[in-house]
């Protein structure tokens, strides 16, 4: 009879030979996959995105983009070496920007939300704030109560996909949510009066009873929600998300990140 030993033995090389030739195949790809954080550094642009929201991020009067979030991340790309690109965006359209390659991170003062979480790594937090409302003084002067506003007939504003109308929704269940997609829109409505009251995180509902203080008013002393917001970043990069971690630590300590937000949120210095 003859022997099969032969036979097995090529049959083991073959295994090793396909093992070894699909470790080269997907090396390279899981190498480039996670790389993207020394790309960026070699490239020497951070790819940052953006959308409007005052004092995290605005027009100033020359035009340039100015506000909290600007001073992060021109602070982070430097400390990176790098030179940021902003590129502005609808909120909405944010995270599927970051999804389709288009940024590199977000810096937009996201709240670190489980369902965010689910499409995007997030870093440590790095800001806290919270979720106030904003009145319009006409159109609720009769009302005592935040139960009164949950009514027919009443409409809160909020920004569409944000923290914002998912809370108003929860909360405010018998009333009209609207959802606007900028926060000027949303703004002109409260002044206008067009909506008895606008959902935003603090301190634009403040800002804008400063601004009109005859219209709008800030009728809670507490906000409705406290959330905190993180760098988002696509997930399969940890030597990112250990930079930005490690950044966030050491500008807590050296009191930059604090005094920083500070100036933008606990004064009209900038105004």
């Amino acid at each position: 009879m003859t022997s099969t030993r032969p036979f097995k033995a090529y049959r083991i090389l073959a295994g090793i030979f396909v093992f070894f030739f699909l470790v080269l195949i997907i090396h390279p790809v899981l190498a480039d996959e996670s790389a993207s954080f020394n790309k960026i550094r070699e490239k020497g642009i951070l790819r940052v995105g953006i959308s409007p929201f005052t004092p995290w991020v605005f027009k100033g009067k020359g035009g340039q983009w100015v506000g909290f979030e600007m001073d992060v991340a021109r602070k982070l790309s430097k400390d990176m070496g790098v030179t940021p690109k902003f590129i502005s965006y609808d909120w909405e359209q944010l995270i599927p920007a970051l999804q389709g390659g288009q940024i590199d991170i977000i810096i937009a003062g996201m709240a670190i939300t489980p369902q965010r979480a689910l499409k995007v790594n997030f870093s440590l937090p790095y800001a806290t704030s919270g979720i106030s409302l904003a009145t319009n003084i006409e159109r609720t002067k009769h009302i005592k109560s935040l139960e009164e506003l949950n009514s027919k007939g009443i409409k809160i504003g909020v920004i569409s996909a944000t923290v914002s109308e998912g809370l108003a929704k929860r909360i405010f269940s018998r009333a009209s949510v609207m959802a606007f997609k900028k926060s000027d829109t949303a703004e002109d409505a409260i002044v206008t009066g067009k909506i008895h009251a606008y959902m935003e995180a603090k301190p634009i509902p403040r800002f804008i009873a400063l601004d009109h203080p005859k219209k709008v008013d800030v009728p809670l002393s507490e906000p409705l929600l406290a959330t905190k917001a993180g760098f988002a970043i696509n997930k399969g990069d940890p030597d990112f998300l250990n930079f930005l971690n490690s950044w966030i630590v050491a500008r807590e300590a050296d009191t930059w990140l604090p005094s920083t937000h500070d100036y933008w949120f606990k004064s009209l210095k900038w105004k």
